[in-house]
């Protein structure tokens, strides 16, 4: 008999049993049910002080992701060509903590590390627009940034008393090109941005940000959380020099991103105080990927529940055999025993893939569209990107099923079978995100279990430049996508190999 015919003959034992085929349509309806059921239970208002207000979407930025834009801005307007350059001599500032005394603000001196100030070419002052900087940060010494995104460093640690660092950011048409240097005639190339589609006239100047200060704290069970607290950097800035066309020479300040009290002041404003020629410029907020948004994979939050009935499914239809002394008579059907479990693997596995995708599909636009007309906003994320998460959620669960099938090929149990299953797969992605265990602890179980798996769904990568608590509670995984499926994948190959040999031995 040949594979196809093996195939054949799975299939239909598969498809004639209902109690299979209602488990894998209830794995479709579970993923939909449960994440739009997520999505019309929830909601979400924002407050301009005792009053309840429209919650904001998302700043956009030129490649259509979801930024930070927020930051003082001291500049004017270049017409073509030019350059900026400028010594930055220092940066303090100040950060909130938490009240030691209730009532009583604590605030103390301090730069978060990725406070950043220095030069910046932007295509106009609104938000979301590309730009490309040039800047020394709190911790992280000189770095060369553009488009939200991306991030280059350079060779300096940084300005400290007495060591102070001059910058230099050029344009030539759709090319920025920074460069940094300790005293202003020796200079480094930082790296070189390319802004297509750059108009002639933009805006060349000064600039301050301070995102917000994140520290990690531990519950009593040994998880963590993150508080991100107001923070502000203010840097003082001589020697500054732009040449080329400008349309005007005087300077502008733009609080780019602030919001507004209630009474329509602003909200921690950033500031200029100039004496002469030296710009001391205050500012909080970041120039970053947004991160803190909801991501498009937490409308499939009916996946875990959906594993639990792939993982009964694909065991009892191999255990069923045993158990009803049918095996034999199905061995008998192919010399070849190994070709029989592979062939229920790939029927169990495609079949599984099926269901899941359709409900992924379904589920992930339509749930991100509820959330939406709710007023919570998701993540926007590529075409690729949403594809491999749909597609991914998908594979986790037939992988899954195929590592399912071979437990239970090697147990020959349905019990013990199951158990095992949702002791690799369920218990530890539980516990890994569950803020239950300790985050290294997690990221360990992430990384060695076959729940590694579920990182194929992570739409958000982790950015260096952006401070964040990148831990698998908040969905940032160890791996990187297709490394932790790979981790599945190959779990589901050991278990099924181990089954075949044994499959292979007498006391089949």
């Amino acid at each position: 008999m040949s594979f196809r015919h093996v195939l054949l003959a799975e299939w239909t034992k598969l498809r004639t049993v209902r109690g299979w085929v209602a488990g894998l349509v209830a794995v479709c309806l579970t993923v939909v049910g449960l994440g739009l059921l997520f999505a019309t239970g929830s909601h979400s208002s924002c407050s301009n002080g005792p009053v309840e207000v429209p919650c904001p979407e998302p700043v956009l930025g030129p490649g259509g992701a979801a930024v930070v834009d927020r930051f003082y801005f001291v500049s004017m307007p270049l017409d073509g060509n030019g350059a900026i350059t400028a010594r930055v001599n220092s940066m303090t500032g100040q950060i909130r903590l938490p009240d030691a005394t209730p009532g009583v603000r604590n605030v103390v001196a301090g730069v978060v590390p990725w406070a950043k100030a220095g030069l910046m070419v932007k295509e106009s002052t609104e938000q979301g627009a590309a730009y490309a900087a040039v800047m020394v940060t709190g911790a992280h010494g000189v770095r060369m940034q553009h488009d939200f995104t991306e991030d280059v460093a350079g060779g300096a640690h940084g300005v400290s008393p007495g060591s102070p660092r001059w910058l230099r950011l050029s344009r030539d048409n759709d090319t920025i090109t920074g460069e940094e240097s300790p005293d202003g005639k020796r200079w480094t190339r930082v790296g070189t941005a390319r802004l297509d589609g750059l108009p002639a006239k933009v805006r060349i100047g000064l600039f301050a940000a301070s995102p917000p200060d994140v520290r990690v704290e531990s519950n009593p069970l040994g998880g963590t959380a993150s508080a991100g607290r107001f923070s502000e950097v203010t840097a003082l800035v001589d020697q500054v020099g732009v040449a080329g066309a400008t349309a005007g020479g005087a300077w502008s300040r733009d609080d780019i991103g602030v919001d507004l009290n209630i009474d329509g002041t602003p909200h921690h404003p950033g500031g200029l105080v100039r004496n002469g020629d030296t710009f001391a410029i205050t500012g909080t907020g970041d120039i970053a990927p947004n991160t803190t948004e909801g991501t498009i994979e937490r409308t499939l939050t009916g996946a875990l529940i959906a594993l639990v009935v792939v993982i009964v499914v694909a065991v009892l239809f191999v255990t069923a055999e045993y158990r009803r002394g049918l095996i034999r008579t199905t061995l008998l059907a192919g010399p070849r025993r190994g070709r029989t479990l592979v062939a229920k693997a790939v029927v169990v596995g495609a079949a599984t893939f099926a269901a899941g995708l359709v409900g992924a599909a379904v589920t992930v636009p339509l749930a991100v569209r509820v959330l939406r007309g709710n007023r919570i906003f998701t993540l926007p994320v590529s075409t690729l990107t949403e594809v491999r998460v749909i597609a991914g959620a998908a594979g986790v669960l037939a992988v899954s099923a195929v590592l399912a099938l071979a437990l239970g090929a090697l147990f020959r149990r349905s019990a013990p079978a199951v158990i095992a299953a949702i002791v690799v797969l369920v218990v530890p992605y539980v516990l890994g995100t569950a803020s239950i265990l300790p985050d290294e602890v997690s990221r360990w179980l992430l990384r060695l279990t076959p729940a590694a798996g579920f990182a194929i769904q992570q739409s958000v990568p982790e950015y260096e430049h952006v401070i964040s608590h990148y831990v698998p509670a908040m969905g940032y995984f160890p791996l990187p996508p297709w490394g932790g499926f790979a981790v599945l994948c190959g779990y589901a190959a050991l278990a099924l190999g181990l089954a075949v040999r044994r499959l292979n031995g007498r006391d089949a």
